[in-house]
């Protein structure tokens, strides 16, 4: 049976343009009205482009501790309170480790750590008030094996597992469970550009099912931990990644 959201409200962060596009559409499609968070000023085209009505887009930089609060403040206003966060906004900057530099580790972790988290704690004020919320956040297979070149990616994304254990330890007596999901490469416009031609096919001869993940893929796991049936499941970290870390 088809998980259905009517009634619902969703916050996706990076939500203009890949993954977070993909659940945005994906939960739209099945009910959610969904307030979209990106930097990028083409969300506020997000509520045109989704399927059904009360749909918002808000602009924001959530390397700033403060927006995660203005993000959920705005989201209640103007649509509802929140039911549904996904941590979807993110970026990978690679480099050997050696050659890092601190302006580049610490975006990282501002972006796809603390970003998490602030975002997270902001959503989660009003969940346990409301005594319901589910969160999912986008780690990464980097989260759970190294990969060359990946020092501040690796790093902040297993650090985005351990937010999401402890966070469901706190808050699931009061009916908020968060969950991480940790896909391979995902097929998004970026993710075919950036694995094109011969890496792309080495990495994918290296994945046992042969291929890379689709988006599509990605927000119907997210869809599933969004719902319902879902509500015994807080705290898990879901490899999405046809097998390449059991290699």
């Amino acid at each position: 049976m088809q998980t259905t959201f009517s009634g619902k409200v969703a916050v996706i962060t990076g939500a203009a343009s890949g993954i977070g596009f993909t659940v945005a559409h994906h939960l739209a499609e099945r009910g959610a009205r969904v307030v979209g968070v990106d930097l990028n000023e083409s969300i506020y085209d997000l509520p045109s482009q989704l399927p059904g009505d009360g749909h918002h887009g808000i602009v924001k930089d959530l390397t700033d501790p403060a927006s995660a609060t203005d993000v959920i403040t705005e989201a209640v206003e103007t649509v509802g309170t929140p039911h549904i966060l996904v941590n979807s906004a993110g970026l990978a900057l690679l480099d050997p480790a050696v050659d890092v530099t601190p302006e580049r580790w610490q975006l990282t972790i501002d972006i796809n750590l603390s970003g998490t988290f602030y975002m997270s704690q902001a959503a989660g004020r009003v969940m346990l008030d409301a005594g319901y919320g589910r969160i999912i956040n986008l780690a990464s297979q980097a989260a759970v094996i190294g990969l060359d070149q990946h020092a501040a990616y690796c790093a902040s994304k297993a650090a985005v597992v351990g937010l999401t254990h402890v966070l469901s330890l706190e808050w699931a007596r009061q009916g908020v469970t968060i969950n991480a999901i940790s896909p391979t490469v995902v097929e998004t416009p970026l993710g075919k550009a950036a694995w094109a031609g011969e890496k792309g096919e080495k990495a994918k001869e290296a994945i046992p099912v042969g291929r890379f993940a689709q988006p599509e893929e990605v927000a119907a796991l997210i869809a599933f931990l969004a719902g319902d049936d879902a509500a015994m499941i807080t705290g898990s970290n879901y490899v999405l990644d046809g097998g390449f870390t059991t290699v």
